[in-house]
């Protein structure tokens, strides 16, 4: 029987937050662990709470880590118990803004041969309070019906793996209500790996699920085009004026590829001031982008840190690339389902069958944007029903004909010599350190990294591998390959830093 004692168990998680943040972890898992509600402390444990199963569990696997900051704040040794919870209200997350959506109600910037210009306008009205959900639809002109292909793109038909797990969890509590510390959620990930699915899975789900709640998915550019049209004079379909208000009468904003209003100022501001104004309120914000919000502000972006900390201040999680676990749970997936709507919408040239050992070739040659997977799958199907009508089945040879085309491989060819170098150039490390014998921590992961880029961008043998890195053995390349893969799965900064020299070595060589 717990003790009543939830005061001084809110108190002690605070500490122990406070202490993890400072232990440098992983920015999801310290989101993870905000995400958390004490419940209760007694003589041997402290209890905290979260309604996301999954979450549960991979906070249950940081035990010990929690336990040693659990110590160290209560100054003798406990237990952390993490349990599944239903129907509790969770601990809301600041959102670190420092300007009032009165401030920002008054405060406006345009774009004038390339100077800001500030425009003063009186606040915008509070939006009238609806009379039913239809209605409310009907007064506000941002919203839209979502388009009947757009029903494909729900929670059923999201492919899970480890790799978004999380991601698909956290958009789950989004759409259904249940946790408002959500706020903002910010999925970040390559082009291709399914964030936009996600996006629409939510407004699907909302808008079918939940139609007292008003939901609003825009693209970057959509929000842009929307400004900048009302900013242009009063007499505009939409002017200024109307659209604040007509957005701050939204319960849930999305916006997707936020990266591509990084050069529009005045977007940026009024962006800000919509967001100020919907958090304030209990509103729901959903992000995404190419990139985390902390590398949105470089380069020639005009996101400055304060809006940047405002979009990571909520909960940030990734989508990584798929493995090929993944990917063949993702192909096996688009085969049923093509084959399944081909028959329900009577569409001709999908009938044909694929060899489980076939998907499986698939698999290994397929890329990592789920997209053109999606493609890939559609093309050996259609090849596959013309080899049934010819009285043959799809080949090995046109699967990876086929897979020539969607990924080809002789646009660039990239050397280990390359990768060496650019590895070198980013840890600041002498080549012969690199290939050496010496093994010292500031050594090892460089090494290391250089090993599964070498092994992930050429095709390399493991021996051939080995003999340019100093004469490693096979044994040697393949626990450098594990170590990389396996860090790169908990580290979401080692991640994001692998996914970094990638990109670099490949548009280098292109």
């Amino acid at each position: 029987m717990y003790q009543e004692n939830d005061s001084d168990a809110a108190i002690l998680w605070d500490d122990v937050l406070a202490l993890l943040e400072g232990r440098g972890l992983p920015a999801a898992t310290l989101a993870m662990f905000r995400s958390c509600q004490a419940l209760s402390l007694d003589d041997e444990a402290l209890h905290i709470g979260t309604s996301m199963g999954f979450a549960q569990r991979r906070i249950a696997q940081q035990s010990e880590i929690i336990e040693e900051a659990l110590a160290e704040a209560a100054f003798e040794p406990l237990s952390v118990v993490v349990e599944l919870i239903k129907g509790r209200e969770p601990k809301p997350i600041e959102t670190g803004s420092t300007i009032t959506a009165a401030e920002l109600g008054a405060m406006d910037t345009s774009i004038s041969g390339g100077r800001s210009t500030v425009v003063q306008e009186a606040p915008a009205p509070a939006p009238a309070e609806p009379v039913s959900p239809e209605g409310r639809r009907r007064s506000n002109p941002l919203f839209e019906e979502v388009p009947e292909g757009g029903s494909k793109l729900t929670f059923d038909r999201f492919v899970a793996g480890e790799e978004n797990m999380l991601a698909l969890d956290a958009a789950k509590q989004v759409a259904n209500g249940e946790n408002k510390s959500y706020n903002p959620l910010f999925i970040y990930g390559k082009s291709g790996l399914g964030k936009t699915h996600l996006l629409r899975a939510i407004q699907n789900y909302i808008t079918s699920n939940d139609p007292s709640r008003l939901c609003i998915y825009r693209t970057a550019g959509d929000f842009v085009d929307e400004y900048v049209n009302a900013m242009r004079d009063e007499k505009a379909a939409l002017p200024r004026h109307a659209l604040t208000r007509h957005y701050q009468d939204v319960d849930v904003l999305i916006i997707d590829d936020i990266q591509n209003m990084s050069t529009a100022l005045g977007s940026i501001r009024f962006f800000f001031e919509t967001f100020n104004y919907l958090t304030s309120h209990g509103k729901q914000v959903v992000l995404a982008a190419d990139r985390a919000p902390s590398q949105l502000g470089m380069g020639d972006s005009l996101f400055d840190e304060r809006d940047t900390s405002r979009m990571d201040s909520g909960v940030t999680v990734s989508i990584q690339v798929p493995d090929y676990e993944l990917k063949l749970n993702l192909v096996n997936a688009f085969y049923e389902r093509m084959k399944a709507d081909a028959e329900a919408e009577h569409i001709v040239g999908m009938e044909g069958t694929i060899s489980e050992e076939s998907r499986k070739l698939m698999a290994e040659r397929s890329g990592t944007n789920i997209r053109i997977i999606e493609g890939f799958v559609q093309s050996c199907l259609m090849l596959a029903t013309q080899r049934e009508r010819q009285g043959t089945v799809i080949s090995r040879e046109d699967i990876l004909r086929t897979a020539a085309q969607k990924w080809p491989t002789g646009q660039r060819i990239i050397t280990i010599e390359q990768i060496q170098k650019a590895v070198e150039t980013y840890y600041d490390i002498s080549h012969t350190a690199l290939i050496g014998s010496k093994r010292n921590k500031e050594l090892m992961e460089p090494r290391h990294v250089a090993i599964w880029l070498t092994r992930e961008l050429t095709d390399n043998t493991l021996a051939d591998i080995g003999k340019k890195f100093g004469g490693r053995s096979h044994a040697t390349v393949k626990h450098s390959i594990a170590w990389v893969d396996d860090l790169k799965k908990q580290n979401r900064v080692f991640h994001d830093r692998l996914d970094l020299l990638h990109d670099n070595i490949t548009d280098a060589a292109q």
